[in-house]
């Protein structure tokens, strides 16, 4: 096999220590040269300082949670570095240890079998940390809405049955007269917005309930971590903001998507990059978001076919076509429709999601915003193809039909 890299090096990095095998392929047979260091940033530091002694030209490492964040940095700038999918470097059952994954790594490393992962330079993962933070406390802030809401349910209070958002202007008036001590069904209801749909009498049935102090006391406590998780949303976003400045053309580009919002143009910013120059073409891009069918095939047996799971871009855009498919008279619409019809919703919202970041890579290469196909572009794709099934469909309601192209 050819020998890419003659001096190279493999870590197979945790929490506490850093285990580094030196590749050097001077002599045959090759030699392996194993040191342990700790995590600590002199200790990474002296790492550093071995490496280059030893001439080494290329280092690879797996990604291990975060622990490889922190080495990846102080290394960046003197190594050719290599991020690796630890799904795809494992080694061939037997025994295992942290000196053999060093030298595991570092072999496929010196012979070019490591394909790398996609690391952003630092502004990007610092928007990335950003968008995710936020992320993880407006799910943190729908969590506390729905330990509120069963408080409520406690309580018999049916107000999520005659209010669409218990935390709306409606419900968060009610809320803060119930935890003050309002405990009068007429004097609730008369905090109702004059829009609410439901009227006076169901609204003063719906609460009308058995309150005690624990109700309030609890009731009192969730609306406080949700004032304070709203203000920290509030701040993140003006960061988020700040740090999307320099990307400003990019998100008017994005916005113009329909279900592409402000928040979801600064996700696909922070997980994709703003140029996409990391993916050779749409169908990589649509792999490494996991929204491209797997293969699983030997010999004439076809396996599970199913996308992989990514948390952070895919349920991102899962989110934004359920909003774009709400848009009449698309291309997108008439493509979940399309899908639906067949194959059901979850596979169809699935591919309006790729289409959506198939048309983020398309727009970004060619520095244009985005071009509707219209609801009939399918029929107009293959109008023999309709005819044909429209022809059917009448036969079979008992009608006989000869086609003839209109002048």
């Amino acid at each position: 096999m050819e020998m890419l890299h003659p001096c190279c090096a493999g870590l197979d990095v945790h929490k506490n220590t850093v285990v580094a095998c030196v590749r050097l392929d001077r002599s045959r047979p090759a030699t392996h040269e194993i040191r342990t260091f700790g995590t600590t940033t002199p200790q990474i530091l002296s790492l550093v300082e071995w490496l280059q002694r030893e001439q080494v030209t290329h280092v690879a490492m797996e990604a291990t949670g975060v622990y490889w964040k922190p080495v990846w940095h102080l290394l960046e700038g003197h190594f050719d570095l290599t991020l690796a999918n630890a799904r795809h470097i494992k080694n061939v059952p037997g025994r295992k240890s942290d000196v053999r994954d060093a030298e595991w790594i570092a072999d496929l490393l010196a012979h070019g079998l490591i394909r790398s992962s996609f690391v952003p330079p630092a502004p990007i993962q610092e928007m990335r940390d950003l968008t995710r933070t936020r992320k993880q406390l407006v799910r943190e802030r729908g969590q506390h809405v729905l330990r509120l809401q069963k408080v409520l349910e406690d309580a018999n209070l049916k107000l999520a049955s005659v209010v669409t958002d218990i935390m709306g202007q409606s419900g968060r008036a009610m809320l803060e007269a119930i935890v003050s001590g309002v405990t009068e069904p007429e004097r609730l209801a008369s905090l109702a917005h004059p829009r609410v749909k439901a009227g006076r009498s169901e609204l003063v049935e719906a609460l009308t309930g058995r309150i005690t102090e624990h109700h309030r006391f609890m009731l009192r406590l969730h609306l406080q971590q949700i004032d304070l998780l709203n203000a920290a949303v509030s701040t993140l976003e003006g960061r988020i903001e700040e740090a999307l400045a320099p990307f400003r053309r990019v998100v008017e580009q994005l916005e113009t998507i329909p279900g592409v919002s402000a928040t979801v143009a600064a996700v696909i910013v922070a997980e994709t990059g703003p140029d996409l120059k990391n993916f050779p073409s749409a169908g990589h891009l649509l792999s490494w978001a996991g929204l491209s069918p797997g293969q699983n095939q030997s010999s004439d047996k076809r396996g599970s076919t199913r996308t992989r799971p990514q948390k952070w871009l895919k349920t991102t855009l899962v989110q934004a076509a359920w909003a774009a498919v709400r848009k009449k008279d698309s291309y997108l619409k008439a493509q979940f429709l399309r899908i639906k019809s067949r194959r059901g919703a979850k596979k169809a919202i699935l591919a309006v999601a790729a289409s959506l970041l198939t048309a983020v890579y398309h727009m970004l290469q060619k520095d244009t915003e985005y071009q509707d196909l219209g609801p009939d572009y399918f029929q107009k794709r293959n109008t023999g193809r309709t005819a044909f099934h429209l022809v059917r469909r009448l036969e079979r309601l008992g009608y006989s039909v000869q086609l003839k192209t209109a002048a």
